[in-house]
């Protein structure tokens, strides 16, 4: 009887094999290469999105209307 651990259940069939060599003159070191290129290409997390910092928003890049009017030279050096 196999045995159990508490993460298999003892009805669950063993899992089928995540790579199978199907020529019989492979080298245990071109085995070792193809599982290093398979286990780089991914399966991690993505990595989180950085936030846009305020500065760079393209909002910024519209121009505001000048300030029209008497004092509107010096209202267009205030800050908004």
């Amino acid at each position: 009887m196999a045995e159990t651990t508490p993460d298999t259940a003892p009805d669950a069939a063993p899992a089928a094999p995540l790579l199978r060599i199907i020529t019989p003159d492979t080298t245990p070191e071109e085995v070792a290469a193809i599982v290093a290129v398979l286990s780089s290409l991914g399966g991690a997390a993505p990595a989180p999105r950085r936030a846009r910092a305020s500065w760079s928003h393209p909002a910024r890049q519209v121009r505001r209307t000048l300030p029209h009017g008497v004092g509107g030279w010096r209202a267009s050096g205030l800050p908004r």
